[in-house]
């Protein structure tokens, strides 16, 4: 009667057991739902419409740099970056605390063999005070297993998966930052060249006017300060080049650097042939914040500190668990150690209620409500953050188009200034500082003008990493 009570006990204990396996496996993907912070009017002047510049996070990068050579250079950074490695390294590393949060779930299971050798005194008044002896050889596999009861191990494990899916945001956010980068620098080593050649034309330019003024000089309608002064303001230009042919080999060498190739020469176009993506409309929805990967990586810390919480909580309540579970062979000898009768078994399980845990338990839950707080509050920093360089960048832009129509004019009203000037000089009515000065301006003006142009083009990367970009 003992044995059939006992096999029933034992039948219960394991349905038990079955169906709290069954109540723990909770989905751990299905994230807590955190609250949103107020994103009303994050961006300035924003326009609420199904038609802005949302789009960005899904227009493949190759779209928004249309420049063959430019493309090239952004494949191969992503390829050969080591930002990109490290990135994916921080991937794996979250890959492998996610498994082994999981696995928590599952049973630790482990081949055991144990000799058991016991000596007591038989109690006798002889010689042999250990006259008692005992022998126990076992051999066969043990396990233990913690039932998730109130969701703290599955608490866990989303606070795991929040921190792998950060991971991957991760991973966008360099991708975007690298992409930005190599289009900025690529822009900018364009715009040195173009830089380059105007200086180099306005060289030219001088010379000839140099030539001018020697004639005149000759003809004694001047003297020779202008010529002198002319002079100076060709030599002045000419070593201006030097600096430019450094900065551009720089910058080549940076370029080199950041899609991960030896420092080298940069294959490039001429930015007067890029143009700027139709997507700077100033149509932008604050929906589009959302796909920033610094904003969603802020959303998954909060829920991961959400997570952390609710294990913390449950850490409170009872925990059911099995501390032993062996299946295998036990004897006192090895003559029959494989046969059948010397089969064993054993469960012990138990629930653990904490009573007193010297303040631990509290003080956890204090610590994990503290860093949700934060979490949060940095949740918020971040969209406003992000809000106010879309709305910087807009407004840039916009003012950078205004800019054009007056810049060409300037240059348009300069260069004639030059014209005429000179034939003033040569008429005798104008000196040759009126002539010098008109030069200065006009080549200063043209490099203002290469430098409008770089400007509007740093202003679309800005708002392609801005926006989150497309990874794709």
């Amino acid at each position: 009667m003992y044995i059939q009570h006992k096999k029933i006990s034992i039948r219960i204990l394991m349905v038990m057991i079955i169906a709290v396996g069954f109540v723990s496996c909770r989905n751990y993907k299905e994230l807590t739902k955190v609250p949103q912070p107020d994103t009303k009017d994050l961006v300035r002047d924003a326009v609420e419409n199904d038609a802005d510049t949302t789009s960005l996070d899904i227009i493949p990068w190759r779209t928004y740099f249309p420049d063959a050579k430019l493309q090239t250079l952004i494949a191969e950074g992503l390829d050969r970056s080591y930002n990109m490695k490290v990135a994916m390294t921080r991937i794996q590393q979250a890959e492998a605390g996610l498994y082994m949060s999981k696995s928590a779930f599952l049973p630790s299971v482990a081949a055991a063999a144990r000799v058991d050798h016991t000596r007591v005194s038989s109690g006798s008044r002889g010689t042999d005070v250990f006259g008692y002896t005992s022998n126990l050889n076992s051999l066969g596999l043990t396990a233990s297993w913690e039932a998730d009861l109130w969701g703290k191990l599955n608490s866990q494990t989303r606070s795991k998966y929040a921190a792998y899916l950060n991971t991957l945001e991760y991973k966008k956010l360099i991708q975007t930052t690298l992409i930005s980068s190599i289009a900025g620098s690529y822009y900018s080593l364009m715009a040195l060249d173009e830089q380059l050649r105007t200086t180099n034309e306005t060289i030219v330019l001088l010379q000839k006017s140099t030539e001018t003024l020697q004639a005149l000089k000759d003809a004694g309608q001047i003297t020779a300060a202008g010529v002198e002064q002319s002079k100076a303001l060709l030599y002045s230009t000419q070593l201006s080049v030097f600096d430019l042919e450094s900065r551009i080999r720089q910058q080549e060498n940076a370029i080199c650097v950041l899609i991960g190739r030896a420092p080298g020469a940069i294959e490039r176009g001429s930015i007067n042939d890029q143009k700027i993506p139709a997507t700077m409309n100033g149509n932008v929805s604050v929906r589009t914040l959302a796909n920033r990967p610094d904003v969603k990586q802020a959303e998954l810390s909060l829920q991961s500190a959400y997570a952390l919480t609710d294990a913390a909580k449950a850490a409170f309540y009872p925990s059911l668990s099995i501390s032993t579970l062996s299946v295998g062979y036990a004897a006192g000898g090895f003559s029959k150690f494989f046969s059948p009768a010397s089969l064993a078994a054993e469960i012990i399980a138990g629930i653990t209620q904490p009573v007193f845990s010297k303040g631990q338990l509290k003080g956890n839950l204090k610590i994990t409500k503290a860093q949700q707080d934060e979490a949060l509050l940095t949740f918020s920093n971040t969209l406003l953050v992000a809000g106010q360089e879309v709305s910087d960048i807009l407004y840039s832009y916009k003012s950078l188009v205004n800019k054009n129509e007056w810049r060409d004019r300037q240059v348009e009203s300069l260069t004639k200034s030059v014209d005429y000037t000179q034939e003033l000089l040569k008429a005798g009515e104008a000196n040759y500082t009126e002539v010098l000065t008109a030069q200065q301006n006009l080549l200063s003006a043209q490099l203002s003008k290469v430098n409008d142009k770089l400007d509007q083009l740093t202003q679309s990367v800005s708002l392609y990493k801005a926006l989150g970009g497309g990874v794709q």
